[in-house]
Protein backbone atom coordinates (compact mmCIF):
# COMPACT_ATOMS: atom_id res chain seq x y z
CA UNK A 1 0.00 0.00 0.00
CA UNK A 2 2.80 2.44 0.59
CA UNK A 3 3.88 1.98 -2.83
CA UNK A 4 1.21 2.85 -4.40
CA UNK A 5 1.14 6.58 -2.23
CA UNK A 6 4.61 7.19 -3.72
CA UNK A 7 3.46 6.52 -6.89
CA UNK A 8 1.14 8.85 -7.07
CA UNK A 9 3.22 12.25 -6.47
CA UNK A 10 5.42 10.64 -9.61
CA UNK A 11 1.99 10.00 -11.56
CA UNK A 12 1.07 13.38 -11.13
CA UNK A 13 4.10 15.15 -12.12
CA UNK A 14 4.51 12.95 -15.23
CA UNK A 15 0.23 14.50 -16.62
CA UNK A 16 1.52 17.80 -15.87
CA UNK A 17 4.77 17.56 -17.42
CA UNK A 18 2.87 16.05 -20.22
CA UNK A 19 0.51 18.82 -20.47
CA UNK A 20 3.03 21.53 -20.21
CA UNK A 21 4.92 19.92 -23.17
CA UNK A 22 2.01 19.74 -25.23
CA UNK A 23 1.12 23.12 -24.65
CA UNK A 24 4.57 24.62 -25.62
CA UNK A 25 3.36 23.37 -28.99
CA UNK A 26 5.76 20.14 -29.22
CA UNK A 27 4.07 17.22 -31.03
CA UNK A 28 1.20 16.30 -28.38
CA UNK A 29 0.01 12.69 -29.57
CA UNK A 30 3.62 11.80 -29.20
CA UNK A 31 4.42 13.26 -26.01
CA UNK A 32 1.17 11.73 -24.49
CA UNK A 33 1.76 8.27 -25.76
CA UNK A 34 5.33 8.66 -24.34
CA UNK A 35 4.09 9.42 -20.63
CA UNK A 36 1.13 6.73 -21.11
CA UNK A 37 3.81 4.15 -21.94
CA UNK A 38 6.14 5.26 -18.82
CA UNK A 39 2.78 5.47 -16.46
CA UNK A 40 1.76 1.49 -17.35
CA UNK A 41 5.22 0.77 -17.08
CA UNK A 42 5.24 2.38 -13.42
CA UNK A 43 2.32 1.00 -12.70
CA UNK A 44 3.63 -2.45 -13.10
CA UNK A 45 5.89 -2.03 -11.65
CA UNK A 46 4.18 -0.73 -8.49
CA UNK A 47 2.39 -3.55 -8.54
CA UNK A 48 5.29 -5.70 -8.47
CA UNK A 49 6.43 -3.77 -5.37
CA UNK A 50 2.85 -3.75 -3.88
CA UNK A 51 2.21 -7.51 -4.15
CA UNK A 52 5.24 -8.78 -2.74
CA UNK A 53 5.07 -10.32 0.42
CA UNK A 54 6.53 -8.43 3.38
CA UNK A 55 9.34 -10.77 4.14
CA UNK A 56 10.84 -11.54 0.75
CA UNK A 57 13.20 -10.07 -0.80
CA UNK A 58 14.40 -12.44 -3.51
CA UNK A 59 13.62 -11.78 -7.22
CA UNK A 60 11.69 -15.34 -7.15
CA UNK A 61 9.70 -14.78 -4.28
CA UNK A 62 8.38 -11.42 -5.97
CA UNK A 63 8.44 -13.39 -9.41
CA UNK A 64 5.78 -15.57 -8.04
CA UNK A 65 3.32 -13.09 -6.50
CA UNK A 66 3.10 -10.82 -9.24
CA UNK A 67 2.72 -14.07 -11.64
CA UNK A 68 -0.11 -13.91 -9.66
CA UNK A 69 0.06 -17.89 -8.06
CA UNK A 70 -2.06 -17.05 -5.05
CA UNK A 71 -6.09 -16.75 -5.91
CA UNK A 72 -6.49 -13.53 -3.96
CA UNK A 73 -4.45 -11.44 -6.16
CA UNK A 74 -5.95 -12.73 -9.08
CA UNK A 75 -9.25 -11.85 -7.78
CA UNK A 76 -8.38 -8.77 -6.92
CA UNK A 77 -6.37 -7.88 -9.89
CA UNK A 78 -9.56 -9.25 -11.72
CA UNK A 79 -11.92 -6.57 -9.85
CA UNK A 80 -9.65 -3.69 -10.33
CA UNK A 81 -9.67 -4.46 -13.75
CA UNK A 82 -13.64 -4.84 -13.96
CA UNK A 83 -14.08 -1.63 -12.15
CA UNK A 84 -11.64 0.31 -14.19
CA UNK A 85 -12.48 -0.89 -17.94
CA UNK A 86 -16.65 -0.99 -17.24
CA UNK A 87 -16.40 2.93 -15.52
CA UNK A 88 -13.95 4.05 -18.71
CA UNK A 89 -16.69 2.26 -21.06
CA UNK A 90 -19.23 3.97 -18.97
CA UNK A 91 -17.74 7.63 -19.33
CA UNK A 92 -17.53 7.55 -23.00
CA UNK A 93 -20.87 6.10 -23.25
CA UNK A 94 -22.04 8.66 -21.22
CA UNK A 95 -20.43 11.65 -23.11
CA UNK A 96 -21.57 10.71 -26.59
CA UNK A 97 -25.07 10.30 -25.58
CA UNK A 98 -25.27 13.06 -23.37
CA UNK A 99 -24.05 15.63 -25.73
CA UNK A 100 -26.62 13.88 -28.08
CA UNK A 101 -29.44 14.09 -25.76
CA UNK A 102 -28.89 17.85 -25.12
CA UNK A 103 -28.85 18.70 -28.80
CA UNK A 104 -32.06 16.67 -28.83
CA UNK A 105 -33.56 18.98 -26.02
CA UNK A 106 -32.38 21.77 -27.54
CA UNK A 107 -34.54 21.07 -30.45
CA UNK A 108 -37.03 19.30 -28.80
CA UNK A 109 -37.61 19.85 -25.17
CA UNK A 110 -40.35 17.18 -24.69
CA UNK A 111 -37.70 14.69 -25.24
CA UNK A 112 -36.08 14.91 -21.63
CA UNK A 113 -37.92 11.93 -19.86
CA UNK A 114 -36.72 9.38 -22.97
CA UNK A 115 -33.26 11.63 -23.15
CA UNK A 116 -32.22 10.73 -19.65
CA UNK A 117 -33.38 7.16 -19.79
CA UNK A 118 -30.57 6.41 -22.39
CA UNK A 119 -27.81 8.19 -20.52
CA UNK A 120 -28.85 6.30 -17.68
CA UNK A 121 -28.46 3.25 -19.67
CA UNK A 122 -24.99 4.05 -20.56
CA UNK A 123 -23.83 5.00 -16.85
CA UNK A 124 -25.75 1.06 -15.92
CA UNK A 125 -22.56 -0.15 -17.62
CA UNK A 126 -20.29 1.34 -14.53
CA UNK A 127 -22.69 -0.05 -12.07
CA UNK A 128 -22.37 -4.09 -13.70
CA UNK A 129 -18.39 -3.85 -13.21
CA UNK A 130 -18.86 -2.60 -9.91
CA UNK A 131 -20.63 -5.34 -9.43
CA UNK A 132 -18.60 -7.74 -10.61
CA UNK A 133 -16.03 -6.51 -8.98
CA UNK A 134 -17.69 -6.64 -5.03
CA UNK A 135 -18.10 -10.22 -6.37
CA UNK A 136 -14.39 -10.98 -7.21
CA UNK A 137 -13.65 -9.29 -3.94
CA UNK A 138 -15.91 -11.31 -1.76
CA UNK A 139 -13.79 -14.72 -3.56
CA UNK A 140 -10.70 -13.15 -2.63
Amino acid sequence: MFAWLIGLPVIAVAVMAARLAARRGQRAGYVFAVVGILLAVGAVVLLVVAAAPAGATSAAATATTAAGTSGSTAALLGAAIAVAGSTIGAGVAVAYTGAAALAAMSERPELFGRAMVIVGLAEGIAIYGLIIGIILIGKA
